[in-house]
């Protein structure tokens, strides 16, 4: 029996709270920590995550480990999208996952629980068609994305906030 599940409407505070401890977790520009952390978007993103969360055959998916101290609590979780792009060589088909929100509890690390919530995200990608993964990562994660398969790209990744 795995230890890892599907999230579910009911874990949406949880994988915020996650969330949370991961966006704490990134270091700015500088290298620095942020200063101290911004949550005025959680409760707003409530209603939109237990709506996503409800959607069993949709194209995100959020796989967590129960919190094994916590009654109702998560230990950890791993965050995944499917994403068409037109396909091309190596991908035809189009399909490509992104993982992003991978969290521990700082209480419950070093005991394999991202490892393996990210493991059941790729049988997931694998499952619904994606030929390639994608996600951004802090050097301190980067060991973990590494022994699955990740390799680092010279990426020219741009964005813009609208």
């Amino acid at each position: 029996m795995s230890l890892v599940r599907r999230a579910e409407p009911k874990d949406a505070e949880e994988v915020v709270r996650l969330r949370q401890v991961m966006i704490d977790s990134v270091r700015t520009l500088d290298g620095t920590l942020p200063p101290a952390s911004v949550t005025d978007w959680q409760a707003a993103s409530l209603p939109t995550l237990r709506r996503r969360l409800a959607e069993p055959g949709g194209d995100f998916a959020v796989f967590a480990v129960d919190h094994p101290e916590r009654p109702g609590g998560l230990a950890a979780t791993a965050v995944g999208t499917l994403e068409y792009r037109i396909g091309r060589s190596g991908n035809p088909h189009g399909v490509a996952g992104y993982v992003f929100s991978v969290a521990t509890d700082p209480g419950m690390r070093r005991r394999g629980f991202s490892r393996a919530c990210v493991e059941e995200l790729l049988a997931w990608f694998r499952e619904r068609g994606a030929r390639q993964v994608g996600l951004t990562t802090s050097a301190d994660a980067e060991g973990l994305y590494a022994s699955l398969g990740f390799v680092r790209k010279p990426d020219p990744y741009m964005q813009l906030k609208l």
